[in-house]
C-alpha cells in the first residue's frame, strides 16, 4: 500500500516491485543467482555483506585501509539516482543473502562508467564476479556507456586477471604507480559472450 502522504510504496510493497525486478543469472560454474538494482530498504542487506568481506577485499573495493564503510558510504550506495549511478545488487537464489554489489556511475559525459564490486568471501570462487561484470557492462552498454573502468591495486592481481579475460585492457593509472586502471570498450562484444 502507498503511503497516501508522501506516494512512497510500503515497505512490503517495496519488495514485492523489487522482487519482479530481478534477473535471473548463471554462473559458468552452474551457480544460480538473482540480480536486481539497489532500492532504499536494502541498506540493512548491504551494511550485513560488508561484515563478509575479507579485509583484503575491502582494502581493493575502497583502495583504502577501511575497516567497514560508514553509514554515509552505504548511504551513497544505496541513494543513487538509477539513471548516472546504479548499484546492482545479487542475492543467492533463494533470495535470502545478499552476496554481492556492483556499483557503476557514470562521467560528466555519460559515455564512460566506473565500476566497483564487493563480493561475499563465502561465494568467492563460483564465478559469481564474472558474471556480476558481464550483467553490469551489459546493462551499461545498453544505457549508452561506450566504456567501463575500474581501477585496481597491482596487487590484486585475481580481479586484474578476471577483467584482463573479459576484454578489459590495462594501462598505468596516472600520478599512483600502485594503482592500474582497466578499461573495457563497450562498442565491442567481450571476446567470451556468444
Amino acid at each position: 500500500m502507498t503511503n497516501p502522504v508522501s506516494n512512497v510504496p510500503a515497505p512490503a510493497e517495496e519488495h514485492a516491485l523489487a522482487e519482479s525486478r530481478f534477473a535471473r543469472l548463471i554462473t559458468r560454474s552452474g551457480y544460480a543467482l538473482k540480480v536486481r538494482r539497489v532500492e532504499p530498504f536494502d541498506k540493512p542487506a548491504l551494511k550485513e555483506l560488508f561484515t563478509h568481506v575479507t579485509a583484503e577485499d575491502m582494502r581493493n573495493r575502497f583502495l583504502s585501509p577501511l575497516k567497514q564503510p560508514s553509514d554515509d558510504v552505504i548511504d551513497d550506495m544505496v541513494l543513487v539516482d538509477h539513471a548516472h549511478k546504479e548499484d546492482y545488487l545479487a542475492f543467492t537464489a533463494d533470495e535470502k543473502t545478499l552476496i554481492a554489489s556492483a556499483v557503476v556511475a557514470d562521467d560528466t559525459a555519460g559515455t564512460s562508467a566506473e565500476v566497483a564490486i564487493a563480493m561475499h568471501r563465502d561465494f568467492k570462487n563460483h564465478g559469481i564476479g564474472w558474471t556480476l561484470l558481464d550483467y553490469v557492462a551489459e546493462q551499461s552498454r545498453r544505457r549508452g556507456i561506450t566504456s567501463l573502468r575500474s581501477i585496481e591495486s597491482r596487487t590484486n592481481q585475481a580481479v586484474i586477471k578476471l577483467e584482463s579475460e573479459m576484454g578489459f585492457k590495462v594501462s598505468a593509472y596516472p600520478g599512483d604507480a600502485s594503482l592500474v586502471m582497466l578499461v573495457f570498450d563497450l562498442t565491442k562484444k567481450a571476446t567470451q559472450e556468444a
